[in-house]
């Protein structure tokens, strides 16, 4: 094996000089500052907030093109060069109106602004290897961006310059430069973005939120509950297309579905018009106001509702060790006197209009809810782009992440009432703790492997994620969605969340889970899942200083907020962002949304790449060119 490693080391380093000098610059980058990563969580299919928030690095540009321009930054100038960096499609549409046929006036503004650019890209690029630099630009731009990050210093003429912008404005190719050069900076702004969980829901476009994060030079995916049904539904997982299609019609967001990926809800639609088009559904309404038909969608909601507590209950009684009997709901209900036991309570039903159930076999679909279930999963897995977008959030993703010292995973990790981890059986063995995050990935992927023809029990794990109470992306010890439909009282409602909460305040606590996830000494502890609740005072950084939540209610339907976590090479940093119109608004009327900075550790000293898991990998490259030079200096490999 490790000769086979040295012979494919080979076709990239084939001489001891070629080797070396990768050794020498792998050993330079372990002295660089460490690179600055971004996590962000919890999305929930916000697109237009989630570019606002990329494309200004979290608020990071700001205070960078504040100090080009000596700290004005009340001017128009500063302004457009901000939208120019955050938004430059919209801004080079407003410029070029502005323009018209005036030449001489737009090459100046063009090469006064290109050059304020590579102001900040000269900046940004000091702690960056030649080659990252190169990869992130444009070959139609590589011998431009050459001259300009080295002018005046490389000793150009500048009339290589001028010549070269003023072609380029008589072309009107100038716009394309500034474009690219914007989207230059943002990548090397922020070495890498984590997103640690759910992509979509409640929000309008998880199929756009996925377009832009594919569009980003270098993002990783922490998967969330959210995420895990869309992944289910993809394979064809009859409960989970059932869960992604109500709460799509609970927040009133079709067009992700019907638009973004093609899928036909017209199968759904024919259900509810010729089962409930009686029913009022008044315990159904969606949440928000939209074009289609009230009493359609609600009814819509119903019997999409009433399939999924069907395929939940049939799930449950596939698995008993899932211990989960007591969510196999429509078997608790006493269909004559409209009554419900919950945990031993009995509960009066607000509404008790149910055609298609059988009191006899109430887990049974009907044959119309047969049929319309399988058009809709063949919907689900025929949608080329929904696979695609899926089979990127797996490739890019994990149930954890460890960057630096931060510790990174979407929800919590079950426990007893005095902190140990709870088992769960993966796989045929007792995975605790952080045990269960390789596992799980283990899981998904094989299931992704095999796409819709995955086995059943691989992908009713998909279902345990989104809602199991032992689940590492769930943390509570019930989904309550029937409750909230159907009872009244809000007692029944309440959902008690994993001893996890309370423990995560605790600093020794927390200091043991980083050390089991591989970071022995000042490790933080990263989540989302659960919002912050600003208004009542809740901070985000926990009781012992050493976890975070960063769910700030980035969804308009949940406080339109959010959170940025800023791993720097001084410190770590909470950016928490507010609520947002769109770029076009922003743009015409020069709004800069300013996020507010905290920061919430600070280090000794500036940790380098050699300080990070970064390093350690590069040094495992050192090595293996290490073993090649000695293999070509033995004769057991030949030189090219």
């Amino acid at each position: 094996m490790e000769r086979l490693v040295q012979q494919i080391l080979a076709q990239i380093f084939p001489s001891t000089e070629a080797a070396a000098y990768e050794i020498a610059a792998l050993k330079a980058q372990l002295e660089l500052p460490k690179p600055a990563i971004h996590i962000i969580s919890d999305v929930h299919g916000e697109n237009r907030k989630l570019r606002h928030v990329i494309n200004n690095a979290s608020g990071y540009l700001r205070p960078v093109v504040a100090e080009l321009f000596e700290g004005d930054t009340e001017s128009t100038e500063f302004q457009e060069f901000l939208h120019l960096l955050y938004y430059p499609t919209e801004l080079l549409q407003k410029k070029e109106k502005q323009f018209d046929d005036d030449d001489d006036a737009r090459y100046a503004w063009v090469l006064k602004t290109v050059q304020r650019q590579f102001s900040i890209i000269r900046i940004e690029i000091h702690s960056k290897r030649r080659k990252d630099i190169k990869h992130y630009t444009p070959k139609q731009f590589r011998e431009i961006y050459e001259l300009l990050l080295n002018f005046p210093a490389g000793g150009h003429n500048e009339y290589f310059l001028t010549a070269s912008i003023r072609e380029l404005v008589n072309r009107k190719m100038d716009f394309n430069l500034l474009q690219s050069a914007s989207r230059f900076i943002r990548n090397i702004a922020v070495d890498e973005l984590v997103v640690a969980g759910d992509l979509g829901d409640r929000g309008a476009r998880i199929d756009k939120v996925i377009d832009y994060l594919m569009r980003q030079s270098k993002v990783s995916i922490v998967w969330g509950n959210h995420d895990v049904i869309w992944m289910g539904a993809c394979l064809g997982h009859q409960a989970l297309i059932a869960i992604v299609l109500r709460v799509s019609l609970r927040y009133r967001r079709m067009y992700q579905l019907e638009e973004g990926y093609g899928i036909l809800t017209n199968p759904l639609q024919l259900l509810a018009q010729n089962i409930y088009k009686d029913d009022p559904a008044e315990f159904f309404r969606p949440k928000r106001d939209g074009e289609r038909d009230v009493e359609d969608i609600s009814r819509m909601q119903k019997a999409i509702s009433i399939i999924q507590f069907k395929l939940e209950g049939q799930m449950i009684e596939r698995h008993p060790e899932w211990n989960m009997d007591d969510r196999n709901i429509l078997k608790r209900i006493n269909y004559d006197d409209g009554t419900v036991d919950i945990e031993g309570t009995t509960y009066t039903l607000r509404d008790n209009y149910f055609p298609t159930i059988d009191p006899s076999a109430p887990n049974k679909l009907s044959t119309e809810e047969e049929h319309c279930m399988d058009r809709l999963a063949e919907s689900f897995v025929s949608s080329s782009k929904l696979w695609q977008h899926m089979k990127w959030v797996v490739e890019r993703g994990s149930m954890a992440e460890v960057r630096d010292t931060a510790v990174i995973f979407h929800a919590s990790l079950a426990l007893d009432s005095d902190s140990e981890y709870l088992p769960l059986e993966i796989d045929g063995k007792q995975c605790k703790g952080p045990e269960q995050f390789p596992a799980f990935n283990r899981v998904i992927r094989r299931a992704f492997r095999k796409g819709s023809k995955a086995e059943q029990s691989d992908q009713d794990w998909f279902y345990y994620l989104w809602a199991g109470p032992n689940s590492p992306l769930f943390g509570k010890d019930k989904m309550a969605t029937f409750e909230t439909y159907f009872i009244a009282d809000k007692a029944s409602h309440k959902e008690t969340k994993n001893s996890w909460y309370s423990y995560v305040n605790d600093a020794e606590f927390c200091n043991r889970v980083c050390s089991d996830m591989g970071v022995p000494e000042n490790g933080l502890i990263v989540n989302g899942h659960v919002p912050v609740k600003v208004d009542s005072g809740e901070d985000p950084v926990k009781g012992g200083g050493n976890a975070v939540t960063i769910d700030g209610a980035f969804s308009e339907a949940y406080g339109d907020r959010g959170y940025t976590l800023i791993l720097s090479d001084d410190g770590e940093y909470l950016a928490e962002h507010h609520g947002f119109n769109d770029p076009v608004t922003a743009v015409r009327t020069g709004e800069d949304i300013i996020p507010t900075m905290r920061q919430i550790r600070s280090y000794d000293t500036v940790r380098l790449v050699k300080d990070t898991e970064q390093g350690k990998a590069i040094r495992q490259q050192i090595v293996a060119l290490e073993e090649l030079i000695d293999a070509y200096e033995e004769g057991l490999i030949n030189e090219g």
